[in-house]
């Protein structure tokens, strides 16, 4: 019976560690360690946008967001490695090229698969690692700021793969309604640090807006859809 229970919580914990695979969308969510607030003011949700671009807009694209005091939700999708300019795609050879030489000294049999697969798999761990340099900064910069010390978000960020269009048009809505199923307001259209609002925006900015209403036909539809609440299931 232990062994079936390991089995199981080893399941449910690699459901939240699974790679982060080139073309593939994902829903990405983390709170603070222990539940603390990982914002404090608004320069801090500010400056979390500003490295979330610095570390990763080279390596995804991003459809939606809500930022509230001890967790965020982000919907991205991860490029694939053809899509990467120069600039990035450089800095992914340079992670590639250190892999394949450590994985040679160690003998191992990283170098024995095709170029595609281990390419695949290498460019996998490269986002993981870019999201670690991310939180990494971002948490360095608040410790600095409230004098404190230690792990500031909960260990391993949690990611769901999402494979189809009605997963989609629901993790939209569940990411944007968070504030108000959270109690962080009472008007979810009007939240500040969400996507919500600036997804209708003719504004040009890196988010995905034209292929997010899209995904809702036009904006009325964007709109109407989201009036309606979906049902809760991510397990923070």
């Amino acid at each position: 019976m232990k062994s079936l229970e390991n089995g199981l919580l080893k399941t449910a914990m690699d459901k939240h560690l699974q790679p982060l695979k080139e073309g593939r969308f994902y829903h990405i969510y983390n709170q603070g360690n222990n539940r603390e607030n990982i914002y404090y003011n608004d320069g801090n949700y500010a400056y979390f946008l500003q490295k979330l671009d610095y570390y990763l807009s080279d390596y995804m694209e991003l459809y939606a967001f809500c930022l509230m005091p001890n967790h965020f939700h982000l919907l991205i999708k991860v490029k694939t490695i053809e899509e990467l300019d120069n600039t990035a795609n450089e800095k992914f050879s340079v992670f590639r090229d250190n892999r394949l030489s450590k994985s040679s000294r160690l003998g191992k049999s990283e170098l024995e698969k095709s170029k595609i697969q281990a390419d695949n798999e290498i460019y996998s761990d490269f986002i993981s690692t870019q999201f670690r340099f991310f939180f990494m900064s971002y948490s360095k910069s608040i410790n600095k700021q409230l004098e404190r010390a230690g792990s500031l978000f909960r260990k391993n960020f949690k990611r769901k793969e999402i494979t189809n269009l009605p997963y989609l048009q629901q993790a939209v809505v569940y990411i944007h309604r968070n504030p108000v199923h959270h109690d962080f307001c009472d008007d979810f259209t009007a939240y500040r640090w969400s996507s919500y609002s600036k997804i209708t925006e003719e504004k040009i900015t890196k988010l995905k807006k034209k292929e997010v209403l899209g995904w809702f036909n036009d904006k009325e539809n964007y709109r109407f859809i989201h009036s309606r609440d979906v049902e809760d299931d991510i397990e923070l």
